[in-house]
């Protein structure tokens, strides 16, 4: 025991911190080069509040893309920075989680091709919805 923790949760927590760590500098270091080389108002004219098909583009340009939770969110701070409304940028950061092409490789281990389908098409839908909602709202 290390503290009144047991060893083996102490180990575990230091092999998640490890294996989080690259993603979590390589989502900075995305955050920090959009954040230093982009125009202020690139992702604005494009994806701007004003923008209908902003949220849809979102979730659609995040597919192909897989992020760990921890890496995207310097990538969202940077984003809202830039004049990317809140909710387009919760819509990406949600979509970079569950839209991925990787994780429809890891669910074709369980699932037939047409239930991923339909899962890729309900979380899809509520994405962009709940995007449009916080858009409204924030």
């Amino acid at each position: 025991m290390r503290g009144g923790i047991p060893l083996g949760v102490t180990r575990e927590a230091n092999d998640i911190v490890k294996s989080v760590f690259v993603y979590i500098l390589i989502g900075i270091g995305v955050g920090a080069g959009i954040y230093g080389y982009v125009p202020e108002n690139f992702f604005e004219q494009y994806i701007g509040p004003d923008t209908w098909y902003a949220v849809p583009l979102a979730v659609v340009l995040v597919v192909p893309l897989y992020a760990n939770a921890a890496s995207i969110v310097p990538v969202i701070q940077v984003f809202v920075a830039k004049g990317i409304p809140l909710g387009t940028a919760i819509a990406f950061m949600m979509a970079t989680i569950g839209l991925s092409l990787p994780e429809a490789t890891l669910l074709k281990k369980v699932m037939t091709f047409k239930l991923i389908l339909i899962f890729f098409g309900v979380v899809t839908v509520f994405i962009i919805l709940s995007g449009f909602l916080f858009n409204l709202v924030l």
